[in-house]
């Protein structure tokens, strides 16, 4: 009776036991001069011209009942402000391969319409063009990021842009622009030479559109010389490191600032799987491909690295993000997803990694702003909800321009049958002011962590914290219950000198403050 009753004892020992896992991290705060800075472009954002992520997503017009500016949604500004978007990517993706900037200027209802050929055959009416948008990212506080157009543009067509947003000398374009009621130049710094050429941007060879790069940004030139340009290559999808290779060694240096890639988590492009009900499999699988951005950041990196090691390229991961199928009942060409939990993971781990290559990775856009893919915000007529990823994003804007503070995770493993991934991820800055920050995830849908913080080399008087936490991976904001999840004061943290205990929720993102 009694070997009976310790067994049972044993056994709900071990079973109480395995809901907590234990985690050390350790945080390197010596010698941090020579730590890279985090750019606050790796928090940048991506709006397409694609279902309802323009309109009816940032633009309602300027008739509209909801509130706005000069048509742009006045609760979508105030909510990007607050989360701190840096740049916004426009007009696209696919969509940038078939836009031409001269339909989108002039008078409104004089301005041709064009088929959007990409995402639903749609007609657009062109009524959000480079004013709008330009005007716009001055609304956001954001600098614009504009994909020019290559697979069926040309190099004049090009030209003729950037010294229209750009120049403020006398010359026909100056003198359009000044005509279409914008008198001084917006200056764009960063400009995309096409989007993914290796597909819908051409199905180039990268021998093919590394000739056409060098053609493109060979007339580029800059506004003037009032502000250097930023060109950005139509970089690799995914593991094609042959093409970051033939890119690095085939275009000079001095035409070139930045070097795409894409990557998303999908699981499988012919059956992406549900935004929400999916199963834990779909979950462990979404979380591995999400994962795999650290693996392709590392190898792309290697080989720019072996061209350029100083440095001086960045590598510029402007579409990133969750990749499902749409909502019942909506338009397949419109990509319109649910945002839950899963979401804040995958955003979560995908910024750490991101903070933690900062010596390379110096610009990322998440995919998309509004109503599209993983976007961290939705819409729906005057309404409007923030998702699980926008808590993230706002949460982690604290990385922004500080400097990286490396860190290491001992081996904590989500096992979901005989696979395993890493449960916990971390990155670690310190800002200007001397103030220390840790943001700490944990995928694992049913494991709390309890993580051991080292923190060599300084101690702190003081912590606090924020965290996005909820009960199932699925779980959403929706119209009906639009604060359902969202990040609330975290005091899972204890501080002992220079050593921080924290206890972790399962499925949670954690940002702590450290003074």
């Amino acid at each position: 009776m009694r070997s009976s009753l310790l067994k049972v004892l044993g056994a709900l020992l071990i079973c109480s036991g395995s809901a907590v896992a234990q985690t050390t991290i350790t945080v390197d705060l010596n010698n941090t001069s020579a730590n890279p800075t985090i750019s606050k472009y790796i928090y940048s954002h991506f709006a397409e011209h694609l279902g309802r992520g323009i309109y009816d997503g940032f633009y309602v017009g300027d008739t509209s009942k909801i509130p706005n500016t000069n048509g742009v949604r006045n609760d979508v500004v105030a909510a990007l402000r607050k989360m701190k978007i840096p740049s916004l990517r426009w007009p696209g993706g696919c969509f940038a391969d078939t836009y031409h900037w001269r339909d989108g200027i002039g008078p409104k209802d004089k301005r041709p319409a064009i088929v959007n050929k990409w995402w639903g055959g749609v007609v657009e009416d062109n009524s959000f063009g480079t004013h709008d948008f330009l005007n716009m990212c001055e609304l956001l506080g954001a600098e614009p990021y504009v994909s020019g157009n290559v697979g069926s543009g040309t190099v004049q067509e090009l030209a003729d842009w950037i010294q229209y947003t750009g120049s403020d000398n006398k010359n026909p374009m100056s003198d359009l622009r000044k005509a279409n009621g914008r008198d001084k130049p917006w200056s764009v710094k960063f400009w995309g030479v096409g989007n993914e050429a290796w597909g819908c941007g051409g199905n180039m060879t990268p021998e093919y559109y590394a000739n056409e790069f060098r053609k493109y940004a060979t007339f580029m030139g800059s506004s003037e010389g009032k502000t250097k340009l930023f060109r950005v290559a139509s970089g690799a999808s995914d593991d094609d490191y042959n093409w970051t290779e033939t890119l690095m060694r085939n275009i000079p240096h001095h035409l070139i600032e930045g070097v795409a890639v894409h990557h998303y988590a999908v699981i499988g492009w012919e059956k992406k799987g549900p935004a929400t009900g999916f199963t834990e499999e779909q979950y462990f699988t979404t979380m591995q491909r999400a994962l795999q951005m650290d693996t392709l950041v590392t190898r792309h990196a290697r080989i720019m690295d072996k061209y350029d090691p100083k440095k001086q390229i960045a590598l510029v991961v402007d579409e990133w993000g969750g990749w499902y199928d749409v909502e019942p009942g909506t338009n397949p060409g419109f990509l319109y997803q649910q945002n839950t939990m899963r979401d804040a993971m995958i955003a979560g781990t995908t910024l750490n990694i991101f903070n933690n290559h900062a010596d390379r990775v110096r610009m990322a856009n998440l995919a998309q702003c509004i109503n599209v893919l993983q976007a961290v915000i939705l819409t729906n007529k005057q309404k409007m909800i923030l998702t699980p990823t926008y808590y993230v994003m706002e949460m982690y804007n604290v990385h922004q321009d500080a400097t990286l503070l490396p860190t290491k995770v001992s081996e904590t493993d989500y096992a979901f049958g005989k696979d395993k991934l890493p449960a916990v991820s971390a990155s670690a800055s310190k800002d200007k002011a001397g103030v220390v920050h840790i943001s700490l995830t944990n995928i694992d849908p049913s494991k709390k962590q309890k993580i051991t913080l080292k923190l060599n080399g300084q101690n702190f008087k003081s912590v606090s914290g924020r965290i996005l936490t909820s009960a199932k991976t699925g779980d959403c904001n929706t119209f009906n219950a639009p604060d359902k999840i969202k990040a609330v004061a975290f005091n899972g943290a204890v501080l002992k000198g220079n050593t921080l205990e924290v206890t972790l929720p399962a499925i949670s993102v954690a940002v702590l403050t450290l003074n």
